[in-house]
């Protein structure tokens, strides 16, 4: 006869093999490529809406830099609420991802959504800002402001 104890342990153990194993096959791993393939996706529909109803008139060129804050604001919005209400970005949607919890594996809730959503913005804006502050060096150097 089993001790209570061992049979204890072995319960527990058990149950946290059951977990891990549980999340595993059902989310695997996705690669990098696709995660920054679906923000992509998302950023792109994002400035097309921004540059056909917040831009202004003109021609393209004159619509561009008016399209960069719309476009932050409406990704932050499109992003955090389509992960919180419907699981995975359109982006997302479109290469196959779908956010979950990594405690458990629900679904994301809504503050976690806002959070991500808060995250991502520094890793969009980062380029255009480096470019603005080139620009503001490069201008800077020549005295033409």
């Amino acid at each position: 006869m089993l001790h209570p104890c061992y049979i204890a342990i072995g319960w527990l153990t058990s149950q946290a093999r059951t977990q891990e194993a549980r999340l595993a096959p059902m989310y695997p791993r996705v690669s990098q490529g696709r995660r920054l393939l679906g923000i992509t996706l998302d950023w792109l529909a994002c400035y097309v809406i921004s540059l056909g109803f917040f831009a202004g008139n003109g021609s393209f060129t004159d619509r561009v830099p008016g399209a960069r804050v719309p476009t932050l604001l409406l990704l932050f919005a499109e992003y955090s609420l389509l992960v919180a209400f419907g699981g995975a970005s359109f982006g997302h949607r479109l290469v196959g991802l779908k956010v979950i919890r990594f405690s458990d594996g629900g679904a994301a809730t809504p503050l976690q959504a806002v959070i991500r959503g808060a995250l991502l913005m520094p890793l969009i804006t980062r380029l255009p800002l480096m470019k603005m502050a080139e620009e503001l060096m490069r201008d800077f150097q020549i005295r033409s402001w």
